[in-house]
C-alpha cells in the first residue's frame, strides 16, 4: 500500500513524523481521511481524535485546534496540542471535565463571554482526551 508522510507539530515541536497508510482527523466541518496521493487540501482542525495506521496498527492522538495541509504526498497538522492516547491520564481528564462543567454553570449566569468560551474549550479538550484514551483501550 502506498504511504503518505504525516507530520503533527505543536508549539513545543514535532509529535509525529512518519510514513503512514491513512490518516483520519476531526475537521471543523466533519471528519476527513487522507490517503497517499491525496489532492491538495487545507482544513481547520477541531479538538478531537486523530487516528493513523502504519502496517495495520492504529495509533490514536488527541489534538486540539489547528490547521492541516495536504500537499505533495504529505499531510501536516499544526495544532495547539497533541497527546497519544496511551499517555493520557484519564483521572486527570475526568477532573478537568468536572471543573470545566462547573465553570460553565457559573458563567451561564453572567455575561462573561470570554470565560464561557474558555470553559467550553477546556470541556472539549477534556472530553477529547477521555475519548482518545478509551479508543486505545478497546
Amino acid at each position: 500500500m502506498a504511504q503518505i508522510h504525516l507530520e503533527v507539530v505543536t508549539p513545543n515541536g514535532a509529535v509525529v513524523s512518519e510514513a503512514v497508510d491513512i490518516v483520519t482527523a476531526p475537521g471543523v466541518h466533519g471528519e476527513f481521511g487522507v490517503l497517499a496521493n491525496h489532492a491538495p487540501f487545507l482544513s481547520t482542525v477541531k479538538t478531537g481524535t486523530l487516528t493513523y495506521k502504519v502496517d495495520r496498527i492504529t495509533k490514536f492522538l488527541m489534538v486540539s485546534g489547528g490547521f492541516t495541509e495536504v500537499s505533495n504526498n504529505q499531510v501536516t497538522f499544526l495544532v495547539e496540542s497533541a497527546e497519544f492516547g496511551e499517555h493520557i491520564d484519564v483521572e486527570r481528564a475526568l477532573r478537568a471535565k468536572e471543573r470545566a462543567e462547573k465553570r460553565l454553570l457559573q458563567v451561564q449566569q453572567s455575561a462573561e463571554k470570554i470565560n464561557r468560551t474558555r470553559a467550553e474549550a477546556a470541556l472539549q479538550r477534556a472530553l477529547a482526551r477521555i475519548h482518545t484514551a478509551e479508543m486505545v483501550r478497546h
